[in-house]
């Protein structure tokens, strides 16, 4: 399968356009973003678990990237309520479950350096955020390797970023809020990736905007 595929080019999905298929495991379901490869792939979805399902055990051959968007995620090493930002390394291996509220997770897929071998559970609820570079802009790193930097920022209501260019390319997933750029307007839920060189200069309006974002890891297109 091929979706999103070519990392040249802009890509952005706005929940209108949200898609969910069921995975190969009943009361798990999927919205792709993008993909390369069949059930084995590189992959960034949205993935919905019903309440009390599970997932069966599997080995992350090439690295897992969770951020757990609602409810509470859950595997034989831990328990990850809504906020959680967990790092699964090339190597390792668990079973997902969640309990009665289920859970809905943004996860990446095959994307991982052979030299990222750092677990992490960070609860974003509880981690301290830090001043940005412009006035009402609020960070909170989560994961740094080479080239790659991974945020959540928090931006703050009637708020004009200064330009943006990514080298590496970006992805952005709006969590709360909403912003627009001179390409269009973003709700929650909207995800974008954008190529090596790309720009933009996003604004907020009354609501603000909580992102996260991903930059510097995006494969030539």
């Amino acid at each position: 399968m091929q979706l999103n595929a070519d990392f040249s080019r802009r890509a952005v999905v706005t929940p209108e356009a949200y898609r969910w298929v069921d995975s190969p495991t009943p009361g798990v379901e999927r919205m792709m973003l993008d993909r390369v490869g069949e059930e084995v792939a590189r992959a960034t979805s949205l993935v919905r678990y019903a309440p009390n399902s599970t997932f069966p055990t599997h080995e992350h051959g090439g690295g897992e990237e969770i951020l757990v968007l609602e409810g509470e995620f859950a595997d034989e090493h831990g328990r990850y309520p809504v906020g959680t930002y967990l790092r699964n390394p090339i190597g390792t291996a668990h079973a997902p479950r969640v309990g009665e509220q289920g859970a809905l997770i943004f996860v990446k897929l095959h994307q991982f350096s052979p030299r990222d071998t750092d677990r992490k559970v960070i609860d974003t609820r509880s981690a301290d955020w830090q001043p940005g570079q412009e006035k009402g802009l609020e960070v909170m790193p989560l994961h740094e390797f080479r080239n790659e930097h991974v945020a959540l920022e928090r931006w703050a209501p009637n708020m004009r970023l200064a330009p943006r260019e990514y080298r590496g390319g970006a992805e952005v997933l709006v969590l709360e809020g909403s912003f627009h750029d001179e390409h269009g307007r973003y709700p929650a839920g909207s995800w974008l990736r954008s190529p090596h060189g790309s720009r933009h200069t996003p604004r907020t309006g009354a609501d603000g905007a909580l992102v996260y974002i991903k930059a510097g890891h995006l494969p030539p297109g």
